[in-house]
């Protein structure tokens, strides 16, 4: 039997610090106890020297970023930065219910996000335009949770047309859906965080929630409305225990931009935009979420963060 060197107590000590990233370092030592001692007597004889080693580097804080314990609502969570910040979230602690309108897209985006993380992932069919909808997908997830702590208004929709060939029905669509669809899925969850004295509400905005761009007025000024509630929701329920803030994406490669990464030129016009001239990665959604959902931003609220490789510092 081979008993941990230093060195492998420093490799040990590697894996403390990258699993704390997402958990309290106090959780990720147990971890790493147990696979050392692995439950077996003979391992034991090397115990003192491994629990001196983790003293000794009892330096790793515990995390201010974990999510243990806590439950969030995700709408818009079946693919992109939404299924992404599941993730997220779930590797952070959290359980996580994931609402879509298309039952097969999401059940398969929870069976993913479940093979990932091993945490408990609730599918749910939802319309974020339909208000009876929302209430029957909150109300199963406090069912089977019993509270939500964390909401991220992420379900949104853009459609592009010149200002003088946009479509009232696509008009209406967009603002039902990206605007009401917030107020609705924040008025149906901020009663039961007003109950509990806590909740972190995020509302995924853009970065043309700040700056223009043709052929996107309705999609500019429904993510502008989306700031702006964002906003005056964080005074209305700053009391309560609440924070409610904003991330504001640039361009990131997702599907919904599948149609400009194959176009050469129209990736060059849209990346002119953003001085880091390139798409966002989907991990780079991981940190802003973790922390507006966290303890770590608890005097953080009507914020907005953006995300867009530097595109609205212009």
């Amino acid at each position: 039997m081979q008993y941990p060197t230093e060195v492998h107590l420093y490799a040990f000590r590697d894996r403390i610090e990258e699993f704390g990233r997402y958990r309290p370092a106090i959780l990720a030592k147990s971890a790493i106890k147990a696979y050392i001692f692995g439950g077996r007597e003979e391992n034991k004889r090397g115990k003192t020297e491994v629990l001196d080693f983790l003293e000794r580097i009892d330096s790793v804080p515990d995390s201010i970023f974990g999510l243990d314990g806590t439950v969030a609502f995700i709408t818009g969570g079946s693919k992109g930065l939404g299924k992404e910040m599941a993730l997220a979230l779930a590797r952070a602690g959290a359980d996580v219910a994931i609402g879509s309108r298309k039952e097969e897209q999401i059940t398969q985006a929870a069976q993913a996000l479940i093979e990932q993380t091993r945490r408990t992932i609730l599918p749910l069919v939802v319309d974020v335009t339909d208000r009876a909808s929302i209430k029957q997908a909150v109300g199963k997830t406090i069912d089977r949770f019993g509270k939500i702590d964390i909401l991220v208004n992420n379900a949104g929709i853009n459609i592009r047309e010149p200002v003088e060939q946009i479509e009232d029905a696509h008009w209406r669509q967009i603002w039902e859906t990206n605007v009401t669809g917030v107020l609705s899925c924040c008025r149906a969850v901020i009663p039961h965080m007003r109950k509990a004295r806590y909740g972190r509400i995020i509302n995924i905005g853009s970065a043309l929630s700040l700056v223009g761009m043709e052929e996107r007025a309705s999609y500019c000024a429904s993510k502008g409305a989306v700031m702006q509630l964002t906003r005056t929701l964080a005074l209305e329920v700053a009391q309560d225990g609440i924070t409610v803030n904003c991330i504001c994406p640039g361009p990131f490669a997702t599907e919904i931009n599948q149609a400009v990464m194959e176009d050469p030129e129209k990736t060059r016009t849209l990346l002119s935009n953003v001085p880091m001239n390139r798409w966002g990665r989907l991990e780079e959604i991981h940190a802003p979420i973790v922390f507006l959902a966290s303890p770590a931003a608890s005097y953080v609220t009507g914020a907005c963060l953006t995300v867009d490789g530097g595109w609205t510092a212009r």
